[in-house]
């Protein structure tokens, strides 16, 4: 790759916003479009250049707006078609693109098609979801849902299970019927021709369930079948999205990217590759997998802390075989993921600014296009105040009503702890914009319990403090903006096995970034190659000791070949 034919979304930084925890403007308790709107120019002063709205459809919100309930109507707790409208045009103005979220592996069993194609085994809809005979009296296969329990429901009148990966309010759409595709195509090209800039796809790589539907292999001491490993990458799903990138992709300058559970290397390349047959870029997660249950029927509840040589040797793999093949997605932090600083730094006060900084420094000097969840640029903690009355997320729920009382896995306690290090809600409370009532962010009660240090974490206090994580984020961005090898230069990690320091290169023609991460709060002596040359490009500290990295010292070196 050469600087000459980088594209627009190469060189951008994403700022991701879940309207419902962002601003509200009426007074409800629950964020809006006018809210995000009133945020625009914040946005634009740390320099993203892309904003990513979770989803603001018609939803009965059975999982917070992943479950559409019209692809092509506003929530009215959100506002309506009006208010996107001016919301589009002021973030155009403001030189600011819009990306939508596209959730299309499944619709909401409110959906118009949902309620035609339950009313009977004739209905023209029927084969938009997927349905079939009961097995011996009980489900057709063994497949588990990503929230617990099993993944199908049984439908009394029709006498036929229909399949819902996630909640049973989420059933799957059968991507098999090229009339749902054409349905699908007409409905995305209506929000392109509408100006947005791009989708991204929520859990793409579903969307291709396994011929014959097979049973899954069921995990240690769990009682279903594993249904990510037995439906990602499914066999029709590059199929699709080539389908889909010549009906509606191709009509516009747009950026894509897909949500890619389960997915691999191998299918990576395909979903991202640098030809443009299907998708721009992907979320893979195995990064963020690495620090799951040993006991594999908990899943991802867990409060252990990653290994640094697993967490370098994955974020590495990624780094090396996408380049110069595909593109990677940087993200720690998303609606689905606790806050980075309380999982990979620390949020303690003494620490908690010095490791957001030093977090964010190792994610955005890697190649790939970076995404900020709302927060994480003035480094906000996982919500340790939040207990069993106070959760909204249905994930966190389900998992206290199958791990605690029905298979009794695990007590409530240990639950609690682990959904305080790892549980969705930890990112979906309210954003923190003053020390004021709730923070800002509503004079009404808050959807969602407000994470009680709001009084010193802040939008307010950040952008009146020059040392503050937003203004190290407003530079990560500027240096990316600025310096083409952070887009274009190739990745060399440094000292795999290292447990407490993560160093790698990013290496170009003329000029190398020799960029290091200490990941702990001792100080530690680590002597590298450092050409008299070098100037320091970025810390988060004052000044330069050398070989002395003191707690969390992040460092990145510029100098000539």
């Amino acid at each position: 790759m050469t600087e000459e034919n980088i594209k627009w979304w190469q060189k951008a930084v994403v700022y991701q916003i879940y309207p419902r925890s962002f601003q509200d403007t009426n007074n409800d308790g629950i964020g809006d479009l006018k809210g995000v709107e009133q945020h625009l120019d914040y946005v634009k002063k740390l320099g993203a250049d892309v904003i990513w709205l979770n989803p603001v459809y018609e939803s009965p919100n059975k999982d917070n707006g992943y479950d559409i309930s019209d692809y092509q109507s506003i929530n009215p707790e959100f506002g309506d078609m009006e208010q996107f409208d001016h919301l589009l045009a002021a973030a155009h103005d403001r030189g600011l693109k819009i990306v939508m979220d596209l959730v299309v592996n499944h619709s909401s069993d409110q959906h118009q098609w949902f309620i035609e194609s339950r009313s009977s085994k004739d209905s023209d809809k029927r084969d938009f979801y997927i349905w079939r005979d009961p097995v011996d009296g009980h489900e057709p296969n063994n497949w588990g849902s990503f929230f617990s329990g099993p993944a199908w429901k049984f439908d009394e009148e029709s006498g036929q299970y229909y399949l819902h990966l996630f909640a049973e309010g989420q059933p799957d759409l059968n991507w098999e019927n090229p009339k749902l595709r054409d349905t699908i195509w007409d409905m995305m090209n209506w929000w392109v021709d509408k100006g947005i800039d791009g989708f991204r796809m929520d859990v793409i790589s579903l969307i291709s369930k396994p011929d014959g539907l097979p049973d899954g292999k069921v995990p240690e001491g769990d009682v279903y079948g594993n249904s990510n490993f037995a439906v990602a990458n499914g066999p029709h799903v590059h199929e699709y999205l080539q389908e889909m990138r010549d009906k509606v992709l191709n009509n516009a300058d747009i950026m894509t990217v897909g949500e890619a559970s389960g997915t691999d290397i191998k299918n990576a390349k395909d979903y991202a590759s640098l030809d443009g047959k299907e998708l721009n870029m992907v979320f893979q997660f195995e990064h963020v997998e690495l620090d799951g249950n040993p006991d594999s029927a908990l899943g991802k509840w867990y409060d252990q802390r990653v290994s640094l040589p697993k967490l370098k040797e994955n974020l590495s793999k990624w780094q090396y075989e996408l380049d110069g093949n595909a593109w990677n997605s940087l993200y720690w932090d998303n609606h689905d993921q606790p806050r980075a600083v309380s999982r990979y730094g620390s949020d303690k006060p003494e620490f908690r600014v010095v490791s957001a900084k030093m977090v964010g420094t190792l994610l955005h000097f890697m190649q790939g296009t970076p995404y900020i969840y709302q927060g994480e640029e003035i480094g906000m903690t996982n919500a340790y105040n939040l207990g069993w009355d106070d959760f909204n997320d249905i994930e966190i729920l389900n998992a206290r009503e199958y791990l605690v009382n029905k298979e009794h896995l695990i007590d409530d306690d240990t639950l609690l702890r682990y959904v305080h290090y790892k549980g969705r809600d930890n990112a979906r409370t309210p954003m923190q914009w003053n020390d004021g009532k709730n923070a800002g962010f509503t004079d009404a009660t808050p959807w969602l319990k407000m994470n009680d240090n709001f009084d010193t974490i802040n939008v307010e206090a950040a952008l009146a403090d020059e040392d503050s994580v937003f203004y190290y984020y407003q530079k990560l961005i500027q240096l990316r903006h600025e310096l083409p090898i952070i887009t274009t230069g190739h990745y060399q990690l440094l000292d795999p096995e290292d447990a407490e320091v993560y160093t790698y290169k990013r290496v170009g023609d003329d000029e190398e970034l020799l960029v290091i991460n200490n990941f702990t709060e001792n100080e530690q002596i680590r002597e590298y190659d450092v050409p008299e040359n070098a100037e320091v490009l970025i810390s988060n500290y004052k000044d330069d000791q050398g070989s002395t990295l003191r707690p969390f010292e992040a460092k990145v070196y510029r100098y000539t070949k």
